[in-house]
Order: C-alpha cells, then sequence, then structure tokens
C-alpha cells in the first residue's frame, strides 16, 4: 500500500518561512508525479506546486517566487519550502502522488488526477 505522511506544517507570521515534508512508502518516487495541494474549509482543494520524475517543477501564480518544491528520491521525500508566507497561504496542506510512470500533466488544475493522499498538516500564518 501506498502512505504519504505530512509533517513541518504550523503557525507562523506573515512574512515567515516553513518547510513541509512529506515521506512516501509503497511509492517509486523515480517514476511518479508528486504535488503540494491545499484547502481551507468551505473551498475546493487547490493544486499548489507539482514535480515530474525528472525535476521539473510547476507552480500556480500565487506562490511563484515564495514556494519552491524539491524531492530526495533515495530519501523518498517531498518538500515544500515555504517563504514570504501571507495569510492568504493559510489552509490544510496535502502531499499527493498520480500513479506511477504518469506525467502531471493537468494534476494542479484538476487535483482528482491524484491518486494518493497524505492526510495533511495544517499551515496557519497571521
Amino acid at each position: 500500500d501506498v502512505q504519504l505522511v505530512e509533517s513541518g506544517g504550523g503557525s507562523v507570521q506573515a512574512g515567515g518561512s516553513l518547510r513541509l515534508s512529506c515521506v512516501a512508502s509503497g511509492y517509486t518516487m523515480v517514476s511518479g508525479c508528486m504535488g503540494w495541494f491545499r484547502q481551507t474549509p468551505g473551498k475546493e482543494r487547490e493544486g499548489v506546486a507539482s514535480i515530474e520524475k525528472d525535476g521539473t517543477a510547476t507552480y500556480i501564480d500565487s506562490v511563484k517566487g515564495r514556494f519552491t518544491i524539491s524531492k530526495d528520491n533515495l530519501a523518498r521525500a517531498l518538500y515544500l519550502q515555504m517563504d514570504a508566507l501571507k495569510p492568504d497561504d493559510t489552509a490544510m496542506y496535502y502531499c499527493a502522488a498520480r500513479v506511477t510512470g504518469l506525467p502531471c500533466e493537468d494534476v494542479l488544475t484538476d487535483p482528482v488526477r491524484a491518486r494518493y493522499w497524505g492526510q495533511g498538516t495544517q499551515v496557519t500564518v497571521s
């Protein structure tokens, strides 16, 4: 079974930084698309950043220049470095992955393309 476990969330003041981590088990990171998504109560889940198996990253406009997605295939870990945080970044953040072998395509705008999901980690910016 594939398991994704996020950590690193917390409360921070505007302008601060957080680094989210996601550890994957049962999943071959070298050959799959992975990404970070976020959701606030009453709103749909939103794609934030994705990374292809070759390391190519894609971001939504609102986080470009502030967030950086990366991965460590050996450690089976996905990261999201978040800098210059804003109150609008407050949300539950989820790590997700597509079925092994599939590219990211439109996963950020169509989250249902992600097959595996973590339980989430809360980020609060005040």
